[in-house]
């Protein structure tokens, strides 16, 4: 079973690689959309672990900005909206 998870998780983050910014930061808003039904979240949980690996897939992109790019982001994708 660590193996499966192991498995899953390394394709997952070369997923994400391969991704636009436009669709890590949508997996990354949905993510955190699930996360919030959460009842006692885990380091075990699959979506925690997507979570930390979209991260730092985000980080990874651009380098020293933390998750700035995503954040600014969502205030785009939010005023779109809005109007």
């Amino acid at each position: 079973m660590i193996y499966f998870v192991a498995v899953a998780e390394r394709a997952f983050a070369s997923a994400l690689e391969a991704m636009t910014d436009e669709e890590l930061f949508t997996m990354m808003a949905d993510l955190e959309i699930r996360s919030e039904t959460w009842v006692k979240p885990s380091p075990h949980d699959e979506d925690f672990a997507k979570i930390v690996l979209t991260e730092s897939a985000i980080e990874r992109r651009f380098p020293g900005q933390m998750l700035k790019p995503y954040k600014e982001w969502q205030i785009r994708r939010t005023r779109r909206n809005c109007a």
